[in-house]
């Protein structure tokens, strides 16, 4: 017998006819859901006290399969609002990962102090006091150790152990509770976090101010609030002009910015260009 011999073109005719049939049994990409999350947990939601007596809105995500327990806790305290709220509103995903979603945890979420349903003051990168000597003495480690503290008594079927984990602004509140951290507290995973913002490129980079990208988070995006309260729809802010240099040239001094758009309603932008030097008040104190 002489072996079959195929001509290149051949090959690639065959080939090309079989790309509509491989494609064809390609399952169909689904958007997640919450059903899944519904399903397999229940949802919890706490306010929880701290020790100066300010309220933390925490919602927690417990394994439907008491059995397989217990479980250890796996938390994100995160400024950007842990929505949806209401024990019956479940989010599409938990975790960092479909994995972790699958793997057996109990899943926290917490707004930060000052932040959307949380009680308090919101202090930017708030700094870490080594000598608490009153209740009032709080940062963002004694809040992540209330806060595992009070799961601890009042989450059933835990194992005693938690990890934390965050990326960017989270990231800086998962460095925070590794400082003088609950016994419990097992693993911290910060994810590029924010440690300080004049030597980080958040704020400045190599002394020049990040104009736009200050301005474009603070202005639209993140606001501080006077009460706790739920996220409204964003607006998107209108810069009037697809052409941001043009904006910012049109605008003039920083200054303007302010008085022109913000009007005094964001101290938050306001202490990023003030603060053009790594002075005392704003940046050293907040280096983890």
């Amino acid at each position: 017998m002489f072996p079959i011999r195929h001509s290149p073109a051949t090959m690639l005719a065959v080939l090309m006819l079989s790309i509509p049939v491989i494609y064809a049994q390609q399952p169909e990409a689904r958007a997640p859901t919450e059903e899944y999350v519904r399903t397999h947990y229940t949802k919890y939601e706490f306010r929880i006290p701290m020790r100066d007596g300010k309220r933390l809105f925490t919602a927690v995500y417990v394994p439907k399969n008491a059995a397989g327990g217990p479980y250890p806790f796996l938390m994100d305290r995160t400024p950007y609002s842990v929505a949806p709220y209401g024990e019956d509103q479940y989010p599409k995903s938990l975790g960092p990962s479909d994995e972790f979603e699958k793997s057996g945890y109990i899943f926290v979420y917490q707004d930060v102090r000052g932040r959307w349903m949380s009680e308090g003051d919101f202090v930017e990168m708030r700094p870490h006091i080594d000598d608490k000597v009153s209740p009032q003495d709080v940062d963002d480690a004694s809040d992540t150790y209330d806060t595992i503290e009070f799961l601890l008594k009042h989450v059933p079927n835990n194992n005693d152990k938690v990890g934390i984990w965050g990326i960017s602004y989270p990231g800086f509140y998962t460095s925070a509770s590794i400082i003088d951290s609950h016994p419990a507290l097992a693993a911290a995973s910060p994810q590029a976090p924010m440690t300080d913002l004049f030597l980080g490129d958040d704020s400045y980079h190599g002394g020049a101010f990040m104009l736009s990208a200050g301005f474009g988070f603070y202005a639209p995006f993140f606001h501080p609030q006077a009460k706790p309260q739920t996220p409204a729809p964003t607006i998107p802010f209108d810069f009037g002009t697809p052409d941001s240099y043009k904006f910012y040239l049109q605008a003039g001094n920083i200054a303007n910015l302010d008085k022109l758009y913000l009007k005094g309603s964001n101290w938050l932008f306001n202490d990023q260009f003030k603060h053009d030097t790594y002075d005392c008040l704003l940046y050293t104190s907040r280096c983890v």
